[in-house]
């Protein structure tokens, strides 16, 4: 195990983060709140922690698969532990526990939040929740990978990092790993910024603009107000954060390649058609429901709010405009479906992702058509015109059977551990693996999970980190093969 190269890669994420802290320092010198000194001495602490490693672990040399995997899931642990420090020293948030879950729950684009009056907080520290998101949503680590030289194994941390489904895809950028990085946050940036614009159109101060706007392209759900974005009440503002919602939800390779020009490979691309068509089936059905039920007046209410709530739940966002528990059980169901599927897969969103479930559906057709129709026949799989390798098919069966495991198991220890009933336990799992953020039962929508134990938080917080590093790159550490030579 290379430690040296490890810790250097270590000290450039602590390097960036502690950077990334100027902007929360800038917000609270602006509004002048009382959470300067915290947010100030956080940065310094965290920034002089990746110098001195970067002072001590000059050298470096390529990372192994084994390397990349460890810097991908004790990044994120580390990353998360020094992010509380703003909110511990500020006493806004006491327990260490529950300031790591709200960091972990930032920084994992899952938005679960123990805060139970969101808006008492000042505008600094509130900032630093919603940049979280930002970090994540992209990976922080794609990130510190722009800042790292050539030939320190990039590729096996993006990897790492990154959703089984991009490996099904065989899709990359550019031939440079950096320049790919580099691409992608330009246009995730870019992103951001036009929705923060088009916000501002809508009569958002700058402040909530960029606050949800960061919440939304990372589809991650963080909002700074208690209400989320029911606070606003505006058709305007829904609909704003329903598109970008939903553009946070495609492959980022097919914004590249809209800007190249390629949009026959836009076109072409299997997974978002079946996204595109999933989507708009769950809205309507919703949206439909909700008009039938008398919930809303006009059926232009009904689909307002019908597409906003199946949007955030299916790119796993979790903002919300209503308490969508009181609605129809047939609408609950619905909602309660999507939060199993997730986007595509090299966006923002996490969860099962739509890319598993077609290479399942089709391999399950071709199967049933094998055994009992034509039993001479190949199964074959084709995804964007190409045909998928048997590999890649047992990747993606794995995958969705391991997250269903995952759920039915985490709802039994959740059970157990804080005595919630089987509703609430298995969706405080479900929000928290697929990274969605609020739930059903105990966390729906209108509750927290302050009142989780802290042995559930630090379960919770687990499951968040599995579920945003795609499962494999965090449970491969378990296996003892994993640590032989």
């Amino acid at each position: 195990m290379n430690l040296a190269c490890i810790c250097h890669v270590m000290s450039t994420l602590l390097l960036v983060t502690g950077g990334s802290l100027l902007l929360p320092i800038t917000c609270s010198l602006f509004y002048g709140g009382d959470d300067l000194w915290p947010l100030a001495v956080s940065a310094c602490v965290i920034s002089s922690a990746g110098l001195l490693l970067r002072l001590f672990f000059r050298h470096f040399s390529d990372l192994s698969f084994r390397e990349g995997v460890l810097v991908a899931a004790s990044g994120w642990v580390i990353i998360s532990a020094l992010s509380t420090l703003p909110f511990l020293l500020h006493g806004s948030i006491g327990s260490f526990t529950d300031a790591y879950f709200e960091m972990m729950s930032g920084y994992t684009t899952t938005g679960a939040s123990i805060l139970t009056d969101i808006e008492a907080l000042p505008h600094g520290l509130l900032f630093w929740r919603s940049q979280t998101h930002l970090l994540g949503g992209m990976g922080f680590l794609t990130l510190t990978l722009i800042f790292l030289p050539h030939g320190m194994g990039s590729l096996r941390i993006f990897r790492a990092e990154s959703s089984p489904g991009q490996v099904i895809t065989r899709e990359k950028f550019v031939a440079r790993n950096r320049d790919a990085m580099i691409w992608l946050w330009a246009i995730y940036l870019s992103l951001n910024i036009l929705q923060a614009g088009l916000l501002l159109l809508g009569g958002m101060d700058l402040f909530n603009a960029l606050c949800t706007a960061f919440g939304t392209v990372s589809t991650s759900g963080y909002s700074p107000k208690n209400a989320s974005i029911g606070h606003y009440g505006s058709a305007y503002i829904d609909w704003v954060v329903i598109t970008f919602m939903f553009l946070g939800g495609i492959t980022f390779l097919l914004y590249y390649q809209l800007l190249r020009g390629r949009l026959g490979s836009v076109v072409a691309n299997t997974e978002l058609r079946w996204y595109l068509v999933l989507l708009s089936a769950f809205c309507g059905a919703v949206s439909l429901d909700l008009w039938a039920a008398g919930t809303y007046e006009s059926f232009a209410e009904a689909l307002r709010f019908g597409t906003f709530q199946v949007t955030s739940l299916l790119t796993t966002t979790g903002f919300t405009t209503a308490d969508y528990e009181r609605w129809p059980q047939a609408a609950q169901m619905f909602l309660f479906v999507v939060c199993f599927i997730g986007a595509c897969a090299g966006s923002t969103t996490s969860g099962i992702k739509v890319v598993h479930y077609v290479i399942l559906c089709k391999y399950l057709v071709g199967a049933i058509k094998k055994i009992f129709i034509q039993p001479l026949s190949v199964v074959s799989v084709r995804l964007n015109g190409r045909p998928v390798e048997q590999a890649v098919i047992d990747l993606a069966v794995c995958y969705f059977v391991v997250n269903i495991f995952m759920v039915l198991l985490g709802g039994c220890v959740m059970v157990l551990s804080d005595r919630l009933d089987y509703l609430s336990a298995m969706s405080a799992v479900i929000s928290s693996l697929m990274n969605i953020g609020p739930g059903f039962g105990a966390v729906g929508p209108s509750e927290n999970f302050a009142f989780i134990s802290d042995f559930g938080k630090w379960f919770l917080c687990f499951n968040m980190l599995v579920g945003r590093l795609e499962m494999f790159s965090v449970l491969i550490i378990f296996f003892p093969a994993f640590w032989r030579r």
